[in-house]
């Protein structure tokens, strides 16, 4: 069921919106569940230039805050941009001062010739645009991205309360903005770091919940375990990572960051962070698991064919294998090569003309044997009944593995997955829910059923929805009691420019919806916060 978008009107979700000075009442059609009660957060961009200086890609807009609260069967909504270092330099240069992903920040015109030479000795001033997701360490939240920068922010206000430099507690150069919290508020999270004599690692780092002395939990984060790097001078470019009750999977991919282009002072070249990634055209992908409780990596050599990662959908254990659910892109051409708004913002068959061209997605399920023989060399490992998934034993003690597809659709992704996170992270589970992308626009809401791979759609013409965040009925007795949480532009003539759509999680049919009057830009990803 292809659906067109001639009208481009994908385009709303690219354009610069103002911050809000408090809440705005949003109309409700339909009826809120009463048990609904708390605020979903989400971050994405919201300012796309400075003055007449644009940003050229998905993830250089500056970072804006958005929240829905639902109280008593009302709902309102509240924007902020966050106050980063990046923002407050723009708003009061008026230009784009710190470099973004895609975008390169030109010296100050202002300074002469010798204090522009001695600001190149600085190095390289990292940003902390805090524009993909917001997460909880110990009673706080965060707004972050995937640098050495986090940002505290009031979940009630959308205030910016400050700047936290991860370098200064722990051993990593930077963070995914994919942590994995636990249920009782342990925060896991990955980042590449100088290791043995020189060498590239990556670290996984571990932040306590919060302790009865109340201290802050970031100051007692702590290294849990070093993975390898596949090449000394070049780390993989890390989004996301499993993690079970007993182990931690790092996916690592042939898309790398050539630190010595990164730290060769961007200035003199006009490099942004894009400049800095290539491909490994042979390594295909390596696939490292530690023991968590341990700190202790797992000495099997997991290797597959190429692909991009940016989102694990879930991992869990069974009878001596790990399932590793992924939503990957087939391929080591860097996916973000076609995230340039030039691309998103081109028209319907201009769109389609790119991604045609760019790696195609595909989500997938593979199999780990967590205990291997030597004497199955040449043969299949994997023994469990309800997957087609292989891992072969081969003569140079590597394992290689095959994937049974989960999801597959001609230039059609599943991606932004959710689960029942909080009862199911980590474990077998049935249910996913992901947006769908059309060749890269986001026209619909899926859940999958991971084990029979049925599928339930949500889809309007002209409507452009966000990740869907999965709420759990407080009294629940299956895993998809609940609803599922989106964000929908509809730049169309007929409806309100945007709207909160609430979806039953058994069957993807409407509940409610919240109309706003104003149009809401693209966000990345969120939570529900409950009351």
């Amino acid at each position: 069921s292809r659906v067109e978008h001639p009208a481009g009107g994908y385009r709303k979700l690219f354009e610069t919106v103002e911050e809000l000075s408090s809440p705005i009442a949003a109309h409700v059609t339909g009826s809120i569940p009463t048990w609904l009660k708390g605020s979903l957060l989400r971050c994405g961009p919201g300012l796309f230039e400075v003055g007449a200086e644009p940003f050229y890609h998905l993830f250089d807009g500056q970072a804006l805050l958005h929240k829905f609260d639902f109280k008593e069967g009302h709902v309102t909504y509240h924007r902020r941009f966050v106050r980063t270092d990046a923002y407050v330099r723009a708003m009061t240069e008026k230009r784009i001062v710190i470099t973004e992903f895609g975008t390169y920040a030109y010296p100050d015109p202002c300074k002469n010739i010798f204090s522009r030479f001695f600001s190149y000795f600085k190095g390289v001033e990292v940003t902390d645009n805090a524009l993909v997701n917001v997460y909880p360490i110990g009673e706080d939240y965060y707004a972050c991205t995937e640098t050495n920068f986090i940002t505290r922010i009031n979940p009630e206000t959308l205030e910016t309360i400050k700047q936290v430099d991860l370098c200064k507690y722990v051993s990593v150069n930077g963070a995914t903005a994919h942590p994995h919290v636990e249920n009782d508020g342990t925060v896991y999270n990955i980042g590449n770091c100088f290791g043995k004599n020189f060498s590239l690692a990556y670290n996984i780092i571990r932040i306590p919940p919060l302790q009865a002395d109340k201290e802050d939990p970031v100051n007692k984060s702590e290294v849990v375990v070093q993975f390898p790097c596949s090449d000394r001078f070049k780390p993989s470019y890390v989004h996301s990572f499993g993690l079970t009750p007993n182990y931690i999977v790092f996916v690592e991919t042939p898309v790398k960051i050539n630190l010595l282009k990164f730290l060769s002072s961007w200035s003199l070249w006009g490099a942004n962070y894009m400049d800095c990634f290539e491909s490994n055209e042979t390594m295909g992908v390596w696939v490292h698991v530690a023991e968590k409780r341990k700190g202790r990596l797992l000495n099997i050599k997991y290797r597959t064919s190429a692909f991009n990662l940016f989102h694990h959908i879930n991992t869990y254990e069974d009878n001596g294998f790990l399932i590793v659910d992924l939503c990957t892109w087939k391929g080591f051409e860097f996916v973000y090569n076609y995230l340039y708004l030039a691309n998103l913002r081109a028209n319907w068959d201009e769109v389609k003309r790119q991604a045609e061209k760019a790696p195609q997605p595909e989500a997938r399920r593979y199999v780990l044997p967590l205990n291997i023989d030597k004497a199955d060399t040449g043969k299949n490992l994997v023994t469990l009944p309800y997957t087609t998934a292989t891992a072969t034993l081969r003569t140079d003690e590597t394992v290689w593995l095959e994937p049974e597809v989960i999801f597959s659709g001609p230039r059609h992704a599943f991606e932004f997955p959710q689960i029942n996170y909080k009862k199911y992270g980590g474990k077998p589970y049935t249910y996913s829910y992901g947006l769908g992308l059309n060749h890269f626009v986001p026209d619909r809401l899926c859940k999958l059923n991971v084990k029979t791979r049925e599928t339930w759609v949500w889809q309007e013409p002209d409507s452009y929805p966000s990740e869907p965040i999965f709420v759990s009925h407080p009294d629940a007795l299956e895993e998809d009691d609940g609803v599922v949480l989106s964000i929908v532009v509809s730049p169309g003539a007929g409806p309100k420019p945007a709207y909160l759509l609430i979806l039953n999680a058994k069957d993807m049919s409407e509940v409610a919806r919240a109309e706003v009057e104003i149009n809401i830009p693209v966000t990345f990803h969120g939570l529900f916060k409950r009351a």
